[in-house]
């Protein structure tokens, strides 16, 4: 199970807003719909959770480039929310370093059908089973990066809210 909300800063404070994600297939697609939540540029988070397993944090502040947490990549890449944040520059890689080499491949015919233990290791390296991205995200809101790195994927979400002063707004949204 999901959940999704974007968090916009106001004069006011924090106000929350649950959003559909099924329309959104790229990082860029995130950040625009995240900028919609807030017209006068104010920072806004898009907060995502699979429960019980992995937790994310998009960072939009005006028009910079997102800022990105995850706290699971491994976890995180078995899902399709997952797959919008794990870009190729979080993961410390060049784009298209995950399609095969076709011209490496061999394929006259003599394949026998067992996996290469030095490709499930490969796979293993490019998404490691811990966080990746900018664990300094919201140092500036009230959490630190050990705090951050410290919350389980259960309840990270509200734990943020509320020291950002925003979980009873978060809490009318889920």
């Amino acid at each position: 199970m999901y959940f999704a909300a974007l968090l916009a800063r106001t004069e006011d404070g924090w106000e929350a807003s649950d959003r559909e994600l099924d329309d959104v297939e790229t990082l860029s697609d995130l950040a625009d719909l995240a900028r919609e939540a807030s017209p006068e540029d104010d920072t806004v988070l898009v907060l995502i959770e699979q429960e019980d397993a992995w937790f994310g944090v998009v960072r939009i502040d005006g028009e910079e480039d997102p800022r990105i947490y995850v706290s699971d990549a491994a976890a995180a890449a078995r899902s399709s929310y997952g797959e919008i944040l794990l870009t190729d520059e979080l993961l410390g890689r060049e784009p298209g370093d995950d399609d095969p080499d076709l011209d490496a491949l061999d394929l006259d015919g003599t394949e026998d059908g067992e996996p290469d233990d030095e490709d499930d290791d490969t796979a293993a390296e490019a998404v490691p089973h811990s966080p990746v991205g900018d664990s300094e995200i919201l140092d500036d809101l009230g959490v630190s990066e050990k705090e951050l790195r410290a919350l389980d994927a259960d309840d990270a979400l509200n734990s943020i809210a509320e020291a950002l002063g925003a979980s009873e707004v978060l809490e009318t949204v889920r």
